[in-house]
């Protein structure tokens, strides 16, 4: 079995084999370039999450720069994704991201782990677990993702929190560990910031 195959089927393996480190390379290269495009060329930054994400609906944008290990090539966007300053995604794994998904500043998702065993862990191998973030999910500043965690859909993650376990749909988590706080719920359709109501008149309830 090469070493790819080992990385596909998420079992430890050496990132270090020479054919997985001239691709990582050439995505890496594209990288550098994406994060030099200005804030007006919209249209680049369109072009190359189309041509080098694993997948990118419409309407998605990222506010440079942006961090992968493999430039986004195993980074699935649905629709509608917005991305704040320093997302980073260690995205030697998968990422699949749903629709309406917004990220504050420097998030961080990681799918890439090293065994605990120190003498598998002193040859640098690792292994990779799919991350899953369902649709309308708000993921706070600062938060960070471990592999193998499923957000489900319209949750919110507090700022700063880090996210070792499943999190279910309908629910704000905090924390470290990040935990399940409360569900939303009506309180959430009256009040958008403690004891400040939602005009709905303005918005139209949905």
């Amino acid at each position: 079995m090469t070493q790819r195959e080992r990385m596909e089927k998420e079992i430890i393996y050496n990132p270090g084999d020479e054919d997985l480190m001239n691709e990582q390379t050439t995505y890496m290269e594209k990288l550098w370039e994406f994060n030099q495009l200005r804030p007006s060329e919209g249209d680049k930054k369109e072009k190359y999450m189309k041509e080098v994400f694993a997948e990118c609906g419409d309407n998605c944008y990222i506010e440079l720069p942006f961090r992968a290990n493999w430039g986004g090539k195993n980074l699935h966007f649905g629709n509608g994704v917005y991305a704040n300053f320093n997302l980073t995604v260690v995205d030697d794994g998968e990422i699949f991201v749903g629709d309406k998904v917004m990220f504050g500043p420097n998030v961080t998702i990681a799918t890439a782990n090293h065994p605990i065993e120190p003498s598998l862990r002193q040859e640098a191998l690792q292994y990779n677990k799919t991350v899953r973030i369902g649709n309308n999910v708000w993921i706070g500043a600062g938060t960070v993702i471990v592999p193998g965690v499923t957000i489900g859909d319209n949750s919110v993650i507090g700022g700063g929190s880090v996210v070792v376990k499943d999190i279910p749909a309908n629910v704000v988590a905090v924390g470290n560990p990040c935990h399940v706080l409360r569900e939303i719920g009506e309180h959430d359709r009256e009040y958008f910031y403690k004891n400040e109501k939602i005009d709905w008149e303005n918005f139209g309830k949905s």
